[in-house]
């Protein structure tokens, strides 16, 4: 365990990650997915996958494209971002969706799955806690990337679309991100979880409602919240601070 003199932070080695947070004995622990299970982001690099492999329509990923130039401009915000990368599938086949989300994640995320954090929910299922995970990545991508860690499809909270006889349409049932990201949990009935983790000032507010909060891998924005919160920063094995 170490503090930065910088940000007066609390940086935990794995083994000090992994023993602080089962001596809290957490009943119910929330995960967010990219950044903090595992590298990268899922929800971004299957769209562009999905748009290689022809699955939406040409229209669709020129719009899209388009769309996200100006979120990265800060022209489109987040939510409506997160919203819009699911509703490019509108009349697409959920089966197919679903058929290349489990390629998609096999071939290009599995890999990139933290250990420790794999490590970390294995000990946690073994002694019985429930595990939630929240992402405003879509459903099929999370729900496939979660399989191996033994997380139910049930206690995914993720972007969605309506699914009307197998079909998905551009009714979005949820966009969990910033404070919605805390909003979905509470509707689903965890509104005070033991233990959250997450990597982003997206995952803020989540990480407000527990009863003790782990920002894992986490940007330099959520590095400040956490110092003037006192939360405990924890790093995965080569991943360095503000790399993701």
């Amino acid at each position: 365990m170490t503090t930065s003199k910088s940000s007066n932070s609390v940086y935990l080695s794995p083994k000090d990650f992994i023993d602080s947070v089962l001596s809290l004995n957490p009943a119910i622990a929330v995960f967010d997915c990219d950044g903090t299970l595992w590298e990268g982001d899922s929800g971004y690099d299957f769209m562009v996958w999905s748009i290689e492999e022809g699955i939406v329509s040409r229209n669709a990923s020129d719009w899209i494209d388009s769309r996200y130039r100006l979120y990265r401009s800060g022209t489109v915000s987040e939510l409506a971002m997160c919203g819009e990368m699911v509703q490019i599938y509108d009349r697409v086949s959920e089966l197919e969706v679903r058929k290349a989300a489990a390629a998609f994640f096999q071939a290009r995320f599995q890999d990139k799955i933290f250990p420790e954090m794999h490590s970390l929910v294995s000990s946690l299922n073994d002694r019985g806690a429930e595990i939630w995970v929240v992402s405003s990545t879509n459903n099929w991508v999370i729900e496939e990337g979660v399989r191996s860690f033994k997380i139910p499809p049930s206690r995914v909270i993720s972007t969605r679309a309506k699914v009307i006889a197998g079909v998905i349409t551009s009714e979005l049932l949820d966009v969990p991100t910033d404070e919605g990201k805390a909003e979905s949990l509470i509707k689903a009935g965890v509104a005070a979880p033991d233990a959250v983790f997450g990597n982003s000032i997206h995952d803020a507010a989540m990480l407000e409602i527990a009863r003790q909060a782990f920002p894992v891998n986490p940007t330099p924005a959520l590095v400040q919240i956490a110092a003037r919160k006192g939360w405990p920063v924890f790093y995965p094995d080569g991943i360095l601070p503000g790399q993701e």
